[in-house]
Parts: structure tokens; C-alpha cells; sequence
């Protein structure tokens, strides 16, 4: 860690010096200011608490002032008096007492000043010249390596906008809020919730698992595991479309697999529950194009951004995110899917199962920094298939890595017992299009089973709405709260009076 960090610092230096030599300017600095601030935290024991959180070593200009910040800290974590004697004696300790100027420098800063009465003015004068370095060195960094044909393009492009939003993460700090204020915060979250159910999150549309999760939360990410044509795709764009199409929530959709073209006919399919051969084919009635029209109108004012790259990077997918965020604000983003990405790790003697955990990491870091929930689909491997009975996907049956159940803070599975062509024992009674979504891993809730409906001529997925034939499920000798993990979306007292009025 320590020799990264000396050579970031010769490669700052080095950027520094070139930008000296080639344009004949001195970089940015207040030495003047530093004397000020590094004599007023000698002079009065509390100035330190004050500028603590703004000051760095390294935010000092001159090599000398470093050294003397540097001893000033020490001496404040070890609970020390700071004053000319110690900090003096300090240095001397370190034997760079006579590389900062010796006692007599030391002596002096506190002549200078009179008492610390504006050191944190000054203090953030220090701090705004030491980001003006940092932001020319940087900018020399990468006109020197723009030129180097050696470099990959879009790992400068990522570690270019990595280090410009590292300067603002470091030196850019919130203040802490009062208690007064956090309270009113929280009651206005409360009350948001409230008028959205309960959710504090961004709503999936199915009322059991908004249930357990209160929606997708910021900086989750979600895994959505199914084997191949389970209807995992569709699923995540009906997440999408709820969230956008229902509530407004702009989502943003990386798709690998399929073209941005066949996931708008998905949608048009989902939305207006016309076939998809219908609509590939045009053999509409006259009746069902008007049905199309009317709803498309809604779909094509949704803010869904649709982006098909193929084998996108991890690079890329971060600065085509944080566009997307700066740009139209997305709550959401959707990926389909995870092993279809590359990680820049190709070629490296990395393996798949390397590649795979750097990419999952790399998601739920983006999910943290765009403070935004981030669903990722993922292939299960063929274990599943192989496995008797029922053959519900497991943890373990994650495809590649087991970085990926770590890096998740919830985990998914889609089931569907029609897929295999049978029906599990004490669950006949279930209609043959009920679809499972089971709740795997869940970081900061309960794990459950949610069935839904899968309406699969149009792609869809849909809320459970029991009809008269599927209400044995529901526990004949009370009311209160259905009996299996079916939800349905109706009204409870309304299934209640349609189980008394039907054959029971």
C-alpha cells in the first residue's frame, strides 16, 4: 500500500514538473496560509477538532509543512498536548526536526498568528489550491497517456473518471446533519412510504414480494438467477415496465443477448398482450391494432433507455450509468446478463471464475456509488437439471463463481414445475401457468416463495389473482391471511366473499 501510494505521489510530482517546464507556471498553492493554519493548531488545543476532517497530509504544499501537519496528527491521536515543545519534540523523535527548518522554523509559525479565530477559512483556501494540483495533474496523466498507443482506450476512459470522482470523494466531505433535521427527513420518507404502500423502495408490481423487500432498495444488488428459457428476461422487463411504465421511475436496460428491437416487441407484447407472432407478422383485426395503438402511446412515453452493446465491459457499463444518471436520472438499472459481460481482465491469466467475481464486485460497487438498486440476470448451471425431483435451483447452483451469492444482497430464483413437464407433490392444484419467484438470499429481510402468473404468449409476468377454482389454497376456517405463499392482488374481504358464494 505504502509503495502505490509513493508512487502515485512520483507519478503527481512528475505531472506536476511537466506542467511546470512546458507551460512555465507554478502550481497552485497558499504556503503563506499553511504557516497560518499549521501555527493556530500549535497555538490553541481545540483548532485541530475544527479542521480535522479538511486537512490532510498531503493537502500541504510544501514538503516541510507536511511533516509538521503529519507530527501535529500524531500527536492528537495519541491524546498529546500540541503546542511549539511537543510538536518540536516530535519531530526530533523522527529525526525531521532539521529537514522542516529546525526549533526556530517552529517557533516562528506561531509568531504569524494571533489566534485561530479563522483557521477554517483558511484551511479550506489550503484544501481548494491542493484540488487544483490534483485536477492538472490528472489532466496531464491522461494527455500523457492519450498518447500512448500501448494503453487500452477504455480503461483510460474508466480510470480517468475513477480518479476525477476520486477527487471529489476525498476532499468534497458532507457535513453532519442535526438531529432536528434527520428526523424531519425520516418523517418525510415515512409519509412517502405511506402513499406508496409501504414501499421505500423502487416497486417491482407484485404485491407479495414488494411485501417482503418494500421494493428495490438503493445500492442493492439483485441477482436474478433461472435456467435458459425459464423466462428470466421476461420477469426483469416487467420489473422495468412496472417501475416505469406504472410509476414513472426512469430504468435503464443493458441488454447482451438481445437486440434493443426485440426488447421493444417484448414490451409492445407485454403491454398489450398481443402474440408475439402476431406482431412479428402484422396480422392484426382491426380491433387489435387500435388495442396496440392505445397502449403503445403509454409505453412509448415510459422512461425506459434501452442499450444493446454487445459483450458489454464493465468500463463501459460504468460510464454509459453515470451518464444515464447525470443525464435522465435512473433509478433503476437492469442487466441481461451478468456472464455476457467482460471484466478487462481477458488476456491477463485471469480464469472465468476471476473474471466473473471482478465483475459482480464491479456491479455492486456501481450499485453503492449511484446509490440505485442494480438487477443483474444470471444463467444457473446444468447441476439443476441433473438433479431428481422437483429440481429447484439452489444457491450453489449459481453459475461460475460464488462471488456472485456473496456480492448479492438479495438472490432470486425463477421456477416454473411446467417447464419440466410435472407437477410437485401437495402443489397439483396450482393452474399450469403459476410461476415461482423464489427469494434465495435476502441481505436485510426474510426469504420467501412468491407465486405469480406467466402469461407466456405475450412474455409477461403478472400478479396472482386466484379464480374460483384455485381458492382451496386458502385456508377455509380463517380469513385473516391466506394460507400458502400465494398473494393475491384483490382485495382480501373480496376473495373472502367470492370463497363463501362459490362451492365450498
Amino acid at each position: 500500500m505504502r509503495n502505490a501510494k509513493n508512487q502515485n505521489k512520483r507519478t503527481t510530482n512528475s505531472a506536476l514538473n511537466f506542467v511546470e517546464l512546458e507551460m512555465g507556471k507554478m502550481p497552485p498553492q497558499a504556503a503563506e496560509l499553511e504557516e497560518a493554519v499549521l501555527g493556530a493548531l500549535m497555538l490553541e488545543k481545540e483548532a485541530l477538532t475544527s479542521v480535522i476532517d479538511i486537512l490532510r497530509e498531503e493537502v500541504f504544499y510544501k514538503e516541510s509543512h507536511k511533516k509538521i501537519f503529519a507530527a501535529i496528527r500524531r500527536l492528537f491521536e495519541r491524546s498529546e498536548p500540541i503546542d511549539i515543545l511537543t510538536v518540536t519534540n516530535e519531530l526530533k523523535k523522527n529525526e525531521e526536526l532539521e529537514s522542516v527548518g529546525g526549533a526556530y522554523y517552529i517557533s516562528q509559525l506561531t509568531s504569524k498568528i494571533a489566534s485561530s479565530a479563522n483557521i477554517e477559512y483558511h484551511a479550506r483556501i489550503v484544501l481548494q489550491k491542493y484540488i487544483q494540483r490534483e485536477l492538472i495533474s490528472f489532466s496531464s496523466e491522461t494527455i500523457e497517456h492519450s498518447y500512448d498507443d500501448s494503453l487500452d482506450v477504455f480503461e483510460l476512459l474508466d480510470s480517468a473518471e475513477k480518479r476525477l470522482f476520486s477527487i471529489a470523494d476525498e476532499n468534497i466531505k458532507k457535513d453532519p446533519k442535526k438531529a432536528g433535521t434527520l428526523i424531519h427527513e425520516a418523517i418525510k420518507q415515512v409519509e412517502a412510504a405511506r402513499t406508496r404502500k409501504g414501499l421505500t423502495g423502487v416497486p417491482s408490481g407484485f404485491t407479495h414480494l414488494d411485501r417482503i423487500t418494500s421494493g428495490w432498495q438503493n445500492s442493492d444488488l439483485v441477482i436474478l438467477a433461472a435456467r435458459p428459457s425459464m423466462g428470466k428476461t421476461a420477469l426483469a422487463l416487467t420489473f422495468a415496465s412496472n417501475a416505469a411504465i406504472r410509476n414513472n421511475i426512469p430504468v435503464a436496460v443493458f441488454s447482451l443477448e438481445m437486440s434493443n428491437l426485440q426488447l421493444a416487441q417484448r414490451l409492445m407484447a407485454s403491454e398489450t398482450e398481443l402474440g408475439m407472432e402476431k406482431l412479428r407478422r402484422g396480422q392484426l383485426e382491426d380491433y387489435e391494432f387500435a388495442q396496440l395503438t392505445a397502449k403503445v402511446a403509454e409505453l412509448s412515453e415510459a422512461p425506459i433507455f434501452i442499450d444493446d452493446t454487445a459483450a458489454l465491459s464493465v468500463f463501459e457499463l460504468r460510464a454509459k450509468a453515470r451518464r444515464l444518471k447525470e443525464n435522465h436520472n435512473i433509478q433503476m438499472i437492469v442487466i441481461d446478463y451478468l456472464q455476457l459481460m467482460t471484466s478487462g481482465l481477458e488476456g491477463r491469466g485471469s480464469n472465468r471464475e476471476q473474471e466473473i467475481s471482478s465483475i459482480s464486485r464491479a456491479l455492486k460497487s456501481l450499485a453503492k456509488e449511484l446509490n440505485l438498486p442494480i438487477i443483474a440476470l444470471s444463467q444457473l448451471s446444468r447441476a439443476v437439471e441433473q438433479r431428481g425431483g422437483a429440481k429447484r435451483p439452489q444457491l450453489s447452483d449459481l453459475r461460475e463463481s460464488g462471488a456472485i451469492e456473496q456480492d448479492a444482497d438479495m438472490v432470486l430464483f425463477v421456477y416454473r414445475q411446467d417447464y419440466y413437464g410435472m407437477a410437485e407433490g401437495g402443489q397439483d392444484d396450482l393452474p399450469p401457468d403459476t410461476a415461482e419467484i423464489i427469494i434465495a438470499k435476502h441481505r436485510n429481510g426474510a426469504l420467501d416463495n412468491v407465486h405469480v402468473r406467466f402469461k407466456k404468449e405475450f412474455a409477461k409476468f403478472e400478479d396472482y389473482e386466484p379464480s374460483a377454482g384455485d381458492f382451496q389454497t386458502y385456508r377455509a376456517d380463517s380469513f385473516d391471511e391466506p394460507q400458502s405463499r400465494i398473494m393475491p392482488s384483490k382485495n382480501w374481504d373480496d376473495a373472502k366473499n367470492d370463497i363463501e358464494e362459490g362451492p365450498f
